[in-house]
């Protein structure tokens, strides 16, 4: 197959001799920054594009299109770039995950693969591809997390395919179907196949980003959905007698008693996948039809996004980086389940992380690890809830606090106490959006003059996390 026509810049042949000078050029940095970061070069050893990747100083656009002038390769915009099947099917997604590069056409004449890459010059992965394809390799410049993208969700394999071809394993008597229905029954199902089938439904969740997932039983069937950008997606139907096998080997990673099927129970396992870790954080329910899993991913790899990460843009990242600053004040982050807004509260403790400040959190869970944050978990069993843990809070000298959630008339008066005697408070609050979190506070019984007084801003959390 020729390769065909992509939407590239070429970006070569400019005589700067520094990456930064090229940022300059480009309208993408200052003066100034570009000194400050020469001198860091010298100070660290460390490459003029490593240390402006570090520091956040451009956008990740701004960034991949100097690398492509800088070592004199075309860009792409992997939004608008046309995908050839013939190239997917050649490298496995795999390979394209775990190097960071996306396949995007083939040229079979020429023998040669036009790969977008994150590292254009990244020899170790241009030679796997060209040992693993036979083709020798055209690197293209692009954004990492569009490659990330890309890789999730344009390679052809689906969760479904994936799940069948398990299922056409553990029931022979159907592998001479040409397509294996997987709303229909299958039989007796191998516990090395389940384990496969709730596998492919962990790895998925993963590619796909998602933060949830659901696996609930229905009359004639059970059906997975993922929460992917605030939104619950269905993306697998499966047949109802593997309900039981699922939940049990789900309940058995968690550490839940799989005889217990009438009351709800917690628990939590870790998976890896591709370089990942994620734990997960699992909770049952029993419904009419069976017992309901819910799955809250948390990546433990990954690190958390800095603010302009979150998709936080002009006057709203302004305002809330603004507003972090302020020596004292209520800022809440508010929205509907799955919309980010605990996220958006780690990027905030972790940009106001300094040796400086004493920052202590109440959460339920805790869901990312900080170090130098002071990390409570609320143990409503052995008396720790937000309210009292609150109240101890301020006696150990915080300048900021973070309450995993304000959820009844006394923990908001505490926050508002802590607020109007000198420290900054964060927390959440599960509203539809921002407008909707100060009738929900007079709702719980907070006075408004305190509110007046106390509140400093409120934003949404966002749903691209």
């Amino acid at each position: 197959m020729a390769a065909q026509s992509l939407p590239v810049q070429n970006q070569g042949g400019t005589e700067a001799s520094n990456f930064v000078d090229i940022l300059v050029a480009q309208g993408d940095l200052t003066l100034e920054r570009a000194k400050q970061v020469k001198l860091a070069e010298v100070q660290t050893g460390k490459p003029q594009e490593e240390i402006v990747a570090e520091q956040k100083l451009v956008s990740e656009a701004a960034l991949a299109k100097a690398k492509a002038t800088f070592y004199n390769v075309p860009y792409v915009d992997l939004g608008s770039a046309p995908v050839s099947p013939d190239a997917l099917s050649v490298l496995p997604q795999e390979v394209a995950r775990k190097f960071k590069v996306f396949p995007l056409a083939i040229d079979r004449n020429a023998k040669e693969m036009t790969l977008a890459m994150a590292e254009p010059l990244n020899l170790t992965a241009i030679e796997f591809v060209e040992q693993k394809t036979g083709l020798h390799v055209k690197a293209l410049a692009a954004e990492p997390s569009k490659i990330d993208d890309a890789v999730a969700t344009r390679y052809s394999v689906s969760l479904s395919q994936e799940v069948t071809a398990a299922l056409k394993e553990a029931a022979p008597e159907q592998a001479r179907m040409k397509t294996l229905d997987v709303t229909q029954g299958t039989g007796l199902i191998r516990q090395e196949k389940v384990s496969e089938i709730v596998t492919h439904i962990l790895d998925f969740a993963v590619r796909s980003r998602a933060s949830d997932i659901h696996i609930e039983s229905q009359e004639a069937l059970t059906r997975v959905r993922y929460r992917i950008d605030g939104v619950l997606q269905e993306k697998l139907t499966i047949p109802r007698e593997l309900h039981e096998s699922l939940i049990s080997r789900i309940k058995i990673l968690s550490g839940m008693k799989i005889d217990e099927k009438r009351i709800p129970q917690d628990g939590r396992f870790n998976f890896k996948t591709a370089g990942q870790e994620v734990d997960l954080r699992v909770s049952s329910l029993p419904t009419t039809w069976g017992e309901k899993i819910v799955m809250r991913l948390l990546k433990k790899t990954g690190g958390i996004p800095d603010l302009p990460e979150l998709g936080l843009r002009g006057s709203a990242l302004k305002g809330l980086e603004d507003a972090i600053l302020r020596p004292h004040g209520i800022i809440l982050i508010c929205g509907p389940t799955g919309s980010g807004k605990t996220t958006t509260l780690y990027s905030v403790i972790q940009r106001l992380n300094l040796p400086k400040v004493n920052i202590v959190t109440l959460e339920d869970p805790i869901e990312y690890k900080i170090v130098g944050v002071n990390q409570v978990q609320v143990n409503p069993a052995a008396g720790l809830t937000f309210a009292s843990g609150l109240r101890s809070f301020l006696r150990q000298d915080p300048n900021i606090i973070l309450v995993g959630e304000v959820r009844d008339k006394e923990t908001a008066e505490l926050a508002i106490q802590a607020s109007l005697t000198g420290h900054l408070v964060f927390s959440t609050l599960h509203t539809n959006d921002a407008s909707g979190a100060l009738p929900r506070l007079l709702d719980m019984g907070a006075e408004a003059f305190l509110l007046a007084s106390s509140m400093t801003a409120i934003f949404r959390g966002d749903s691209r996390h």
